[in-house]
C-alpha cells in the first residue's frame, strides 16, 4: 500500500510549509494556517474542559454548604480546585496556539502539502490526480474543516497527521484542513485547481483568497 511522502526537514524551505523549490512545472496557487480558536474548540475541546471544571467546582461548593462547613475550608477547597482547572486550561490554549503557530497548508497546481507538529515537524505531500473528493464542514465560530479523500491504495498515517486528520476514521485516514478562516473560499479554489480552471494570479495569503461558486457543504459526523 502507497504511503504519503512525508518530509521531516524544513529549515532549508525556500518558501514556508514547502521543503526545496518548486518545480517550474509547478505553480503555487494558495497558503493558509488554522485559527487557534477552531483547534481549541475543536481539537482541545477547550469548551468542554471548562464546563467540566465549572461543574466540579459548583458541586465542591454545594457540597460543603450541605455539610455545613466551614467557609474558608470550602474557599480554601475552590482554590485549589481553581488553580488546577487553571492550568489544564491554559496548557490546552497553548497547545492550540502553537499547533496553529507551526503549521502551514499549501495548494499548489499539483499537490497539496500540510506541515504540521511541533517537537518533530513533518510535511506531507498529498498529490491532486488522486483527490478523490473532499468534504467542506462549515463551524459557528465562522471557520471550517475540509476533509480530504484520495483514491485507491494511496493512504497517510494517522498518527503522523494527528490532529490534521479525519477522526475516527482510522481505517481510511483522511486528512483535514482544519480551522480555515474561509473553508468555502478554499474548497472552491481546490475544486478549480483540480479542474484546471485557476488562470488567475497565484495567492500568497489566506486574505487573499476570494468566494467563488464551488463545492457544496456537506455534513460532518459530531467529533
Amino acid at each position: 500500500m502507497k504511503q504519503a511522502p512525508i518530509t521531516h526537514e524544513h529549515d532549508t524551505e525556500a518558501i514556508r510549509g514547502i521543503p526545496g523549490d518548486l518545480p517550474t512545472s509547478e505553480t503555487l496557487i494558495w497558503q493558509g494556517t488554522p485559527t487557534w480558536k477552531g483547534l481549541a474548540l475543536r481539537v482541545f475541546h477547550v469548551r468542554k474542559v471548562a464546563i467540566y471544571f465549572a461543574i466540579l467546582c459548583i458541586w465542591r461548593a454545594l457540597t460543603g454548604v450541605a455539610e455545613n462547613e466551614a467557609f474558608g475550608e470550602v474557599l480554601a477547597s475552590l482554590s485549589i480546585m481553581l488553580s488546577i482547572s487553571g492550568v489544564g486550561l491554559g496548557l490546552l490554549l497553548f497547545l492550540a496556539w502553537a499547533y496553529a503557530k507551526t503549521t502551514v497548508y499549501t495548494l499548489t497546481s499539483e499537490r497539496i502539502l500540510i506541515r504540521c507538529g511541533l517537537a518533530l515537524t513533518l510535511t506531507v505531500n498529498l498529490p491532486l490526480s488522486k483527490l478523490h473528493k473532499a468534504d467542506i464542514r462549515l463551524c459557528g465560530d465562522r471557520t471550517g474543516d475540509i476533509a480530504l479523500d484520495f483514491m485507491g491504495p494511496y493512504r497517510v498515517s494517522y498518527i503522523y497527521l494527528w490532529p490534521f486528520v479525519r477522526p475516527w476514521r482510522f481505517g481510511r485516514p483522511q486528512p483535514l484542513l482544519r480551522a480555515l478562516r474561509d473553508p468555502q473560499a478554499v474548497s472552491d479554489l481546490l475544486l478549480k485547481t483540480v479542474q484546471g480552471q485557476v488562470v488567475r494570479a497565484p495567492v500568497e495569503a489566506e486574505d487573499d483568497v476570494r468566494a467563488e461558486p464551488g463545492l457544496t457543504p456537506t455534513p460532518a459526523p459530531a467529533e
